[in-house]
């Protein structure tokens, strides 16, 4: 027996899953689900001894980019944060569910774990929801807001604008609290779906701001022409752009009422764009899951991606160095 069921997952979209039911002897068993074997990890979760940051805001950002709308975001400050010194910057699109507590990245966690075991540098962490109008509703981990706030305009739109948002008005309102480095090795951006194209489109529109890349089951399909950057890599010069790629081999697969399309195949066009980046000599890393057309396998290896992203941070080989021996602890107030 087979029976169809629509709904609608955290990343704004709509799904219809065909489930064979076992109704009789000789029916085949129901498949596993393909997210079944993500977890989250030590890293992900709160560890003992390990100083917390603090999530600040949330902070609303007036746009200009946009008019009418507005940014609502949060900021993550680690305990090491030291105001003297310039620090690093990770900004995640759809902060709202990146910063979940009971989500499936819980990002602060993992900053936390790895800042204090000096695996990546000290950071601020941006948490940015899409903008919407001041009578739209917030985007939540159930709903991004793909229907109710700018979300699909500024994360899947192949220009510059969305780009500005983060380099003309994020950046110049943190700089007002915070002393963030200037060097854009330093500024990393990262996001899931729509956001994941979103947080590329900004490093390839401004290598000079961000140049790290996080992208997890990342929509570079046609929703709005996204599918053609494979071919915008290779015709273009190399950009001074690190990336990591993750998705999973049961994302959407372009197949509706029957038929197939290659450009709304998000595994297939996922794999086309790291072989293009590849191709070309990009600083790139990627891991192909099982997962579904969400935030399981990306949440699993967040840690991972951001070590490997952030791998050059300056080490100290000195035997004697005692400070670099140990872990870091919250900066002297």
């Amino acid at each position: 027996m087979r029976t169809a069921i629509t709904y609608t997952i955290g990343l704004g979209l709509v799904v219809m899953v065909v489930i064979t039911l076992a109704s009789g002897a000789g029916q085949q068993p129901v498949a596993p689900n393909p997210d079944s074997q993500y977890r989250l990890g030590p890293d992900s979760l709160p560890q003992e001894g390990v100083p917390k940051g603090e999530i600040k805001g949330p902070f609303t950002l007036p746009c200009q980019d946009y008019p009418g709308t507005q940014h609502t975001y949060w900021v993550y400050v680690p305990a090491q944060y030291d105001p003297k010194e310039p620090t690093a910057l990770m900004v995640f699109q759809d902060g709202q569910a990146f910063k979940d507590e009971k989500g499936d990245m819980r990002a602060q966690n993992v900053i936390d774990n790895l800042i204090y075991r000096r695996e990546i540098p000290v950071m601020i962490g941006v948490f940015i929801n899409p903008g919407r109008k001041p009578d739209q509703p917030e985007p939540t981990p159930r709903d991004w807001g793909d229907r109710s706030t700018n979300r699909p305009t500024e994360y899947n739109s192949l220009d510059d604008k969305y780009a500005r948002v983060i380099t003309e008005e994020l950046m110049p309102a943190l700089a007002k609290d915070y002393n963030i480095s200037k060097d854009p090795e330093m500024h990393g951006i990262g996001g899931s779906s729509s956001g994941a194209i979103a947080a590329f489109t900004v490093a390839w529109e401004r290598p000079d701001h961000f140049r790290k890349v996080l992208s997890n089951v990342g929509s570079f399909v046609n929703l709005r022409s996204g599918h053609v950057y494979p071919e915008k890599v290779m015709e273009s010069e190399k950009k001074p752009i690190r990336l990591f790629l993750c998705d999973g081999r049961n994302d959407n697969r372009g197949l509706r009422g029957g038929r197939y399309d290659e450009k709304m195949d998000w595994f297939y066009q996922n794999v086309r764009l790291m072989k293009a980046l590849t191709k070309k000599g990009y600083d790139v890393n990627y891991s192909w899951g099982m997962n579904n057309h969400g935030q399981k396998f990306g949440g699993a290896i967040l840690a991972e991606m951001m070590r490997w992203l952030w791998r050059d941070g300056p080490v100290s080989t000195d035997p004697k160095d005692e400070v670099e021996r140990g872990f870091r602890q919250p900066a002297k107030k």
